[in-house]
Parts: C-alpha cells; sequence; structure tokens
C-alpha cells in the first residue's frame, strides 16, 4: 500500500500536534493553506484552535470553498473541537455570519462545556469495533463543543456524562468523515489518528 499523504489545514491551531501523530503513524504529513495543495492529500485534518479565526482565515486566503467542496466530493477529514464546529452542518451559538465547511450532518453547540476555565479531562468509552478501543481514550477538553442532533447516517462514537444535562455526544462519524469534541492530538494516544487513516485507505 501506498503511504497516505495527510494534509492539516495550516490556518490556526494544532497544527504541528496533527502533523506529528500522522507521521508516528507512517502517514506523510503536510500543511494546508491554498487550494492547489488540497490535490496533493488523501485525507485531511482539521485541528482544534478558533473555530471563527479559521473559518475568517479560510475566507481570506480563498480556500474554504475548496475545502468544503473537497470534503462534500467524499474527501476523508478528521475534525478536532473547532473541527468539529467546522464540519457541522447546522451550528449553535456560532457569531453572526458564521460559516462551516459542512460535510457531517450534525448540529454543534460552540464551547457548549463552558470558558477556558472549565477545561477538564475524562475517559471515555468508543463504540467502534476492534480490540484497539477496548480500554477508554484519555480526552482533554478545552472550550470544547458538543453535538446536540445527529442525522439518521452519523454514527455516534462516544458520550460524556454532563451534570445536569445528563449525556452529551463528543465523538461521530458519517461515513468517512468524523470528529470529536476534545484534542487527542493533544497526548501520546494515537488510536483516533490510526483510526482515521484506516478510513483513509478505506
Amino acid at each position: 500500500m501506498t503511504t497516505p499523504t495527510v494534509g492539516v489545514l495550516a490556518l490556526q491551531g494544532d497544527v504541528r500536534e496533527h502533523l506529528a501523530a500522522a507521521e508516528q503513524l507512517g502517514a506523510r504529513g503536510v500543511t494546508v493553506r491554498r487550494p492547489s495543495e488540497l490535490d496533493a492529500i488523501d485525507g485531511l485534518i482539521i485541528p482544534g484552535g478558533e473555530s471563527t479565526t479559521i473559518w475568517k482565515l479560510a475566507r481570506t486566503f480563498e480556500v474554504f470553498e475548496a475545502v468544503a467542496g473537497r470534503i462534500k466530493a467524499g474527501l476523508p477529514t478528521f475534525g478536532t473541537c473547532a473541527g468539529m464546529v467546522l464540519l457541522a452542518d447546522r451550528l449553535v451559538d456560532g457569531i453572526e455570519g458564521q460559516e462551516t465547511f459542512g460535510g457531517l450532518d450534525i448540529t454543534v453547540r460552540r464551547n457548549a462545556f463552558g470558558r477556558q476555565v472549565d477545561s477538564f479531562e475524562s475517559e471515555v468509552t468508543f463504540a467502534i469495533d476492534g480490540p484497539e478501543f477496548a480500554d477508554p481514550v484519555h480526552a482533554v477538553f478545552i472550550r470544547a463543543p458538543w453535538v446536540e442532533e445527529v442525522g439518521a447516517d452519523v454514527d455516534v462514537l462516544a458520550t460524556v456524562g454532563v451534570p445536569g444535562t445528563g449525556d452529551r455526544i463528543v465523538a461521530v462519524q458519517q461515513g468517512s468523515v468524523m470528529a470529536t469534541s476534545f484534542h487527542p492530538e493533544v497526548s501520546d494516544d494515537l488510536r483516533l489518528h490510526r483510526h482515521f487513516l484506516n478510513l483513509i485507505s478505506g
């Protein structure tokens, strides 16, 4: 099998961490800032950061429509935290006029878990077949969103219990597009990046 090339949208956020994770798993990691660079990749990661900043810079760099188009055309894509917001077809609590790339039939609430001071860590159990996910994933939530609604074709991969509100969806997958509310790129656990590479290879 040829080595997959994983692009990381390099406008703002945890770009280096995602590149390092992809390369540790044997993929070729490259940065993406221009529409032409999308033609050379097999999958795209949209990193954690600030969703409004990434959206505005995507417009400034004139890459927004190209990214949205490639995702719609079936490019395997993985969004973390802000990346989840940007992959949502519907957004709650976005700023006025905020756009998303879309690709996941979900409704996401920005900063649902609270402000920076409300950041937390949790052990999250994933509903992914196979022994690799028998143990929970240690998840770091920083100004994290959550998913409020999912479409019929969306698989819920993980939830987290929230006092007073019940279980909240924090990881989803629809075909070859996946997203997490938290930041797997800041840990040494590469299982979710490996799962994404498996989506790329089919």
